[in-house]
């Protein structure tokens, strides 16, 4: 036999069972009975019942709430998540004066509404108790000159909290790995500050149009570079 032959029982002579296209040998045919994928899937193991640590109603709620359908959107059609379509459904619905639309529309949006402001009112409080226990033990460090203690991250000093407003921002870095990418961006911003000053004395001096043009564009780049950085990492 040549290498990549594959050695086939063949027909004993006289046999009534042709071996040809679409019509394998019988050894190798499947026997009445006997199942293509022994280790496959179980029989019924659709049907099966969920263990304990299964959730498969949600998952099948959720694979239907987000499955993406299309629908008529005044002239035009547009494919979006099937809860936002029954949700818009719905909100159309309550414009249109259906009361019990109108009022389930309501109870939904107040739902949200709550469930919202009880998340950010835990993390509010979450963090003005870190950044005052912080600046508490910073402080009890100060006085007593422990140096040797590394600055917790996020920095007490870079939480900002407008207590009017009830917002919190967020102006360092949240974890180690942060770290290094603000320290670069802290030593770059000098950098570009010098550049975008330098750009500005040389505009004073050019007189071709062009030229001044090319350093303006460059003028306005550094500044917004400078502007996006300082949103993130004040002075």
């Amino acid at each position: 036999m040549k290498r990549g032959e594959i050695n086939l029982p063949m027909p004993r002579q006289g046999a009534e069972y042709e071996v040809g296209y679409s019509k394998p040998p019988k050894a190798t045919r499947f026997k009445p009975g006997q199942s293509g994928n022994p280790r496959g899937r179980p029989r019924g193991a659709k049907n099966k019942r969920p263990g304990l640590h299964e959730e498969r109603m949600k998952e099948i709620v959720l694979d239907e709430a987000y499955r993406d359908i299309t629908v008529r959107d005044g002239l035009r059609n547009v494919t979006i998540p099937m809860a936002q379509a029954v949700i818009r459904s719905m909100a159309v619905n309550a414009a249109k004066g259906q009361h019990r639309a109108q009022r389930l529309f309501a109870e939904l949006l107040a739902s949200v509404e709550n469930s919202r402001k009880l998340l950010h009112d835990e993390y509010f409080d979450k963090a003005l108790t870190y950044k005052l226990e912080w600046e508490k033990e910073l402080e009890r460090r100060k006085q007593l000159n422990i140096t040797d203690l590394p600055d917790p991250l996020p920095h007490p000093d870079q939480i900002r909290i407008d207590m009017r407003e009830g917002t919190i921002r967020m102006t360092g870095p949240m974890a180690k790995e942060d770290k290094a990418w603000f320290d670069e961006w802290e030593d770059r911003k000098p950098q570009i500050r010098e550049a975008v000053e330098a750009l500005k004395k040389n505009l004073t001096m050019e007189t071709d149009p062009a030229e001044r043009d090319d350093i303006e564009k460059h003028i306005r780049l550094g500044e917004k570079m400078l502007g996006e950085i300082a949103e993130v990492i004040p002075d």
